[in-house]
């Protein structure tokens, strides 16, 4: 059976496309719920990267890097969410810019 391959620079540009989507989320976005979000995009776009490339040289090296961020992923939305419900609970809104707030 014939298959057919995606060659890797089209798997890169999409991941460099979804990494600079995140990018520009995390940038202009003020609400935190929506900064985390682009956090997770960015993430995902650097596991696609990552398994593209170990897919393309066939080893196992992009598939170890992707559990890495996986678990990474993970401990980046325990965390955020315990800061969104503080946040939330402190100050009755999720804008980081009220975040200057909560020195010391």
């Amino acid at each position: 059976m014939d298959t057919m391959l995606i060659p890797l620079e089209h798997v890169l540009v999409v991941a460099s496309i979804l990494f600079a989507l995140g990018l520009f989320g995390l940038m202009f976005r003020r609400n935190i719920i929506f900064m985390l979000m682009s956090l997770e995009v960015m993430l995902n776009a650097a596991a696609l990267a990552f398994i593209a490339a170990g897919a393309h040289w066939q080893q196992a090296d992009g598939q170890v890097m992707f559990v890495f961020i996986l678990a990474i992923a993970a401990a980046e939305v325990s965390v955020g969410l315990g800061l969104v419900l503080q946040m939330r609970r402190q100050m009755q809104t999720l804008d980081m810019n009220t975040a200057i707030r909560l020195k010391g």
